[in-house]
Formats: C-alpha cells, sequence, structure tokens
C-alpha cells in the first residue's frame, strides 16, 4: 500500500507527469532515462530546489512525458535504503543519476563507475571523498558544491550583528546527513572564534523537530540556525510555524526559510544551485564527459531579511546591518 502510494505521488508533479516505474516499458524510443536518489521525502515532492531544476531542464529542451523519463527515489531522511535505492537505478539501468545530498551521492557512485552522476548541494565533495579534484573530477561523478570558505563564520557573525546580545545559538539539522555534520562542525568551530555557545538540537526523524526547538527555548538561545538538506527543505513550512509559534528566530543558509517566516538567511540561492545541476544534466545527455565539467561552487551569496517576523518577534536590526540586506521581506 505504501509503494502503491509513493509511486502515485511520483505520476504527478506540478502538472507534468513523471512516469511511475509500472510504465517503463512503455516509454517510447524518444525518451531518456534518468534517476534521482534523493535523501528528502516523497510526501513533500517537489521542493522549490526541484522545481527549479526541473524547469531548467524544461528550457533546455527536455520535457518530462514527451522526450524524458525520470525515475525518483526517496530515501524519506534515512541513510539505511540508499545503497539499495541506487542499485535500483543502477539496474533499471538509467543513463545518468541526480544525487542530492552527500549521503545519496556516495551511495550511488559506490553502485555504479559507469553511469554519470551529477550531485547537487554537496557540502564539500573533496573532504567526502565523492572527488579528489574540484577542477578535474573523478571519471563519472561532478556536480554543485555548496561550500565556501568560513561560510558559517560569515554566518554567525551575521547573527550576532543582528542580534548583538547573543551568548548561545542552537543548530538543527538532520543527523544522518553527513554533509550536514560538516556543516555543523564549522559552525562549532566558529562559534569558539566569535565566543559564542553552540548547542546541538540534531534529529533523527521529523517527529523530533517539535521537541528539539523548545529545548532551544528552554535554553534560551538567542535563534536557531537551521542546516539546509533536502530533508530539512522538506520541511519548511512545519519548522518555521512551530518556531513562530514559540516566539523563536530561525536563520538559515537557506532563503526558504526566510521567505516562509524565518528571520534571516545568508547563502547560496539553492534554487539557482539546482538549475545549474540541470545543466550539467544537458551537457551530459548531449554528450559532454562528467569528468570533463568541473564541480560549481557558489559565488554569490545573499543576505535576506524578513522584517514581517523580525516585528512579529519584537526584533529591531541595526539601521547599519539592514542596509546590508541584498532583498527584506516587509
Amino acid at each position: 500500500m505504501k509503494d502503491m502510494r509513493r509511486r502515485h505521488l511520483l505520476g504527478i508533479l506540478g502538472g507534468a507527469a513523471i512516469w511511475p516505474i509500472t510504465t517503463r516499458a512503455q516509454q517510447s524510443a524518444q525518451q531518456r532515462l534518468i534517476g534521482v536518489l534523493s535523501q528528502g521525502s516523497a510526501h513533500t515532492h517537489p521542493t522549490p530546489p526541484f522545481r527549479a531544476f526541473l524547469e531548467r531542464l524544461q528550457q533546455k529542451g527536455w520535457e518530462v512525458g514527451r522526450n524524458l523519463s525520470i525515475e525518483w527515489r526517496f530515501s524519506e531522511g534515512s541513510t539505511e535504503p540508499l545503497p539499495r535505492l541506487a542499485r535500483e537505478l543502477v539496474e533499471t539501468p538509467v543513463e545518468l543519476i541526480v544525487t542530492a545530498p552527500t549521503e545519496p551521492t556516495l551511495a550511488a557512485k559506490q553502485a555504479t563507475s559507469n553511469i554519470p552522476i551529477v550531485f547537487l548541494q554537496v557540502a564539500d565533495p573533496v573532504q567526502s571523498r565523492i572527488v579528489t579534484n574540484l577542477a578535474r573530477p573523478d571519471a563519472n561523478v561532478t556536480g554543485m558544491s555548496v561550500f565556501a570558505p568560513d561560510i558559517a563564520g560569515k554566518r554567525l557573525a551575521l547573527i550576532k550583528e543582528a542580534l548583538p546580545s547573543t551568548k548561545l545559538l542552537s543548530v538543527l539539522w538532520n543527523k544522518p546527513s553527513k554533509g550536514a555534520v560538516l556543516v555543523r562542525d564549522e559552525i562549532f568551530t566558529a562559534g569558539v572564534q566569535l565566543g559564542i555557545e553552540i548547542q546541538d538540537i540534531g534529529i533523527d526523524s521529523a517527529s523530533e523537530i517539535d521537541g528539539a526547538l523548545r529545548k532551544a527555548v528552554s535554553t534560551h538561545a538567542a535563534a536557531v540556525v537551521v542546516i539546509d538538506d533536502p530533508v530539512m527543505q522538506s520541511r519548511v513550512e512545519a519548522v518555521v510555524q512551530i518556531a513562530l509559534g514559540l516566539k523563536l528566530p530561525l536563520v538559515s543558509q537557506s532563503a526558504g526559510y526566510a521567505n516562509s517566516g524565518g528571520l534571516m538567511s545568508y547563502g547560496p540561492d539553492f534554487n539557482e544551485v539546482y538549475r545549474n545541476g540541470a545543466e550539467y544534466v544537458d551537457r551530459i545527455l548531449r554528450g559532454a564527459k562528467p569528468g570533463d565539467l568541473p564541480v560549481q561552487q557558489p559565488e554569490k551569496f545573499k543576505l535576506l531579511l524578513n522584517l514581517k517576523t523580525a516585528k512579529t518577534l519584537e526584533i529591531e536590526f541595526p539601521p547599519q546591518f539592514l542596509a546590508r540586506a541584498d532583498e527584506v521581506i516587509e
């Protein structure tokens, strides 16, 4: 029953058909078949980044149901099924695998050395041993990194500038995500350098979100820093609504949180990261080799402030800080 529901959910996407597994034999010979392996959830698909990914594919001439078919695999936040799901895609076989974030990429790399892999939203592909060189990645793997030197330190410095009395920050993250571990460690290091105590309120499942945020309130954390991965991106509305109810400021690297009611965000444009990933998919489907495509890193970071939320939480940004914002929501 659960599998039938998953296939039904994946069969419809914003009015465009995403062909379920059972119709694969009916594919036209003109259709190209790719796979997507995500640690996110089928029940909240598509997230804004994946919607941006699909839109860019369509702009490049790839239309699902006409000349493109996609096999979607979601691990629902867990790492345990990823090796099996990766093998399913390899055995289908698909001709390219898109992965997000780190753990699905590692699973896909373990499953195949021949099928091209394009990863999205990987924190540090070199440290994660996905590639050995960003300029010339491994033979069948390339993609989009969201890593930038000292980005965690810059984000914490901005929080302290916005909330000068900050002494304690809580970090909400998805524990099964290896990429999130790297970001969490960077935040702890930055906290030491800035004299800010960091509290770990990581979760193993979505059912723990409420309790984690209440823990932050009980310890009087000035704000909660959310580490983004496909799991946390699929829970934006739930996290924001709980936090607002607790009058708890949220800060994230993804604009999705600030747009939905978080206090602020500072980081790369995740929608653009996924669009760029779609560009690589297009190039590989047209004959490019993954090893010839350098791993891309974000070049621009945006500071987004939600003044409506600030007013609700009775927070007044210092004028000089407000002037630095790239975008404000009023």
